[in-house]
């Protein structure tokens, strides 16, 4: 692993790479840049390869399903040896476990940030080290990454928003949101997105608190807002688990009946929205792919293959109500 990083280096100087290199779409023409393709850290099918996992938390069920997937997708190739680390929503110890697998001289970086701006110069230190970063779901600032795999979050919110004016609340009313993690990217563009969704319309989001994308904390920030506006009657979850809390903390008040809830994420778990909304405790929510098997499959394009992968990959999503979500359930575990 060593002696293949000092020719990275002694190529990335000369400025050469072989014909199979490549280089990412958004650099076609121009010099190459530091890790914008896997050719210097690929060695073909012959090579084996250490890839870290830099995971914002486990706390999320969507997180914990993504890790998942990028472990069932790695066994299938037998090149890839993946190292996970678990950054428990803490900024500093996510740039440390990255710092961490940099010294271990890990052949691959894919990473979920915790928040974008305080893990952008780790990301960046590891790309300009030669090393190939995927960034997947939140992102980070500027560019110093190969590839970024996740869906389109304002289209997410946008959809959510106009969801929420066509069925919900056709005649307008109150929405009260829950946020993701503040520092996070897909927080801003979901309530960017669900915004531009209800522009127009008579509804009016009345309170917004922080739910940290979790349940305990969404349950807890619900049942205050509730107390202060009693008026709400649709609650805006930035992921599922936010809405189920916000979901039990109604239904500890008795309002249950009376307001709608909607989230984001639709994992094909049991406990998971696609059940939710199956089962009636919310009305909606919006499929966000873990990006998982996609991570794995741009690695071994980028270590195996030696093929150039896209700047950014943009998954799809689908709206989840209770007429697709059985059938989207038993599609997803078939």
């Amino acid at each position: 692993m060593a002696q293949r990083r000092a020719l990275a280096t002694v190529f990335a100087l000369a400025l050469t790479l072989s014909a199979a290199c490549g280089t990412t779409s958004e650099n076609s023409g121009q010099n190459p840049q530091p890790g914008a393709a896997g050719g210097d850290a690929c060695a073909g099918p012959d090579g084996t390869y250490t890839i870290g996992m830099s995971q914002a938390n486990v706390a999320e069920p969507y997180r914990e399903r993504m890790d998942d997937d990028i472990r069932t997708a790695a066994a299938k190739v037998p090149q890839f040896t993946v190292e996970f680390a678990d950054a428990q929503q803490d900024n500093a110890k996510q740039v440390a476990d990255v710092e961490n697998f940099l010294t271990k001289q890990i052949d691959l970086l894919i990473i979920s940030p915790n928040e974008a701006t305080p893990l952008t110069s780790v990301v960046a230190k590891a790309y300009n080290k030669g090393i190939p970063v995927i960034v997947l779901d939140r992102k980070v600032d500027g560019d110093a990454y190969t590839t970024w795999i996740g869906a389109d979050n304002v289209e997410i919110g946008r959809t959510a928003g106009k969801y929420v004016a066509e069925q919900l609340l056709p005649n307008g009313g109150k929405v009260g949101e829950l946020r993701g993690l503040a520092g996070s990217t897909p927080a801003k563009e979901r309530g960017d997105g669900f915004r531009e969704g209800i522009r127009g319309t008579n509804i009016d989001i009345v309170t917004s608190s922080d739910g940290d994308w979790l349940r305990e904390k969404g349950q807890a920030q619900a049942d205050a807002m509730f107390t202060a506006n009693p008026d709400i009657e649709v609650v805006y979850a930035h992921n599922d688990p936010m809405a189920e809390g916000a979901y039990l903390a109604a239904k500890a008040a008795g309002k249950e009946k009376s307001l709608k809830f909607i989230g984001i994420d639709g994992l094909p778990i049991p406990s998971g929205g696609l059940k939710a909304v199956e089962q009636g405790r919310l009305s909606a929510t919006l499929i966000y792919p873990t990006a998982g098997n996609e991570a794995v499959e741009t690695a071994k394009q980028l270590l195996i293959d030696c093929e150039e992968v896209p700047r950014e990959q943009t998954l799809t999503t689908e709206l989840i109500t209770i007429d697709n979500a059985a059938t989207v359930y038993d599609e997803a575990n078939s």
